[in-house]
């Protein structure tokens, strides 16, 4: 991958002990900008930190499904900071279940509510919960900015999202033998409506599984769409890099095509 080529990371978690070194080998294989995303309120606080210290990175701040039993106290107060981009990663995950449903159902909701009355973007965490994570993106009101990172559906689910002018985000998963219909879902999606992401240090990509992921890995993960799409590297790296800039609110303009709901509505 020749530096010339420049990648968005638009979702890693950093850690202030690797943090350093991380950005630093991401930037010389041409991560430009990377997006380290909360998890509860104390994790966004330290992601802001992160983003104070570091121009190449931005934060969220959200609460994760994981941790909905306890609530959002303290998030808003966080959102007006100007290295906070997003709200998120926030949704629901019926996978696990580390949080009672309606404790995810309804902090699901008021994120919603809080990054359209912020103007930021949403970062949706969904597992197993499809048709919930729909209805109450609908009856809250969909953001004009939102993601769903870390794809995990297919078509359909695909169709159902960009129909509602959502960006879809390909992580590592894209390369699992055992994901063919996430690979459909990215060969299907439209050249400003998708993007991708480490999810660092989680979900190493083939041909790294087994070893903690990395910011850099976000090439490797670009390189497997590029072929699915059959598209060059470098498309995909400009198609993403613009999308997630437009998302995060951190490109003046843009020449994104429109969609309904999409990019250049009301931008």
């Amino acid at each position: 991958m020749t530096n010339s080529i420049s990648w968005v990371d638009q979702h890693c978690h950093l850690s202030d002990a690797t943090a350093a070194e991380a950005i630093e080998e991401a930037a010389a294989a041409g991560v430009s900008t990377l997006i380290d995303v909360g998890c509860d309120v104390n994790g966004s606080q330290a992601c802001i930190a992160r983003a104070e210290r570091f121009p190449n990175v931005w934060a969220t701040a959200g609460v994760h499904p994981h941790e909905a039993d306890g609530g959002i106290d303290g998030l808003a107060d966080l959102l007006g900071h100007p290295r906070v981009v997003g709200v998120g990663e926030c949704g629901l995950d019926y996978h696990y279940m580390h949080s009672e449903v309606e404790a995810q159902r309804r902090v699901f909701a008021e994120q919603i509510d809080l990054a359209n009355a912020n103007d930021l973007a949403l970062v949706i965490h969904t597992r197993d919960a499809w048709p919930d994570t729909f209805e109450i993106l609908e009856s809250a009101g969909v953001p004009v900015r939102t993601v769903l990172h870390c794809f995990t559906g297919g078509p359909a689910e695909a169709e159902r999202a960009l129909a509602m002018g959502l960006v879809i985000s390909f992580s590592g998963i894209v390369t699992f033998p055992s994901a063919p219909e996430v690979r459909e879902a990215a060969a299907m999606c439209p050249p400003d409506r998708y993007l991708v992401e480490t999810d660092s240090p989680y979900l190493s990509p083939v041909p790294l599984r087994g070893k903690k992921n990395r910011p850099v890995n976000v090439a490797v993960v670009g390189t497997a769409v590029a072929e699915i799409r059959g598209v060059s590297v470098g498309t995909v790296a400009r198609e993403t890099s613009a999308t997630a800039r437009w998302l995060y609110g951190l490109a003046e303009e843009h020449s994104l095509t429109q969609h309904p709901g999409g990019p250049n509505d009301g931008a």
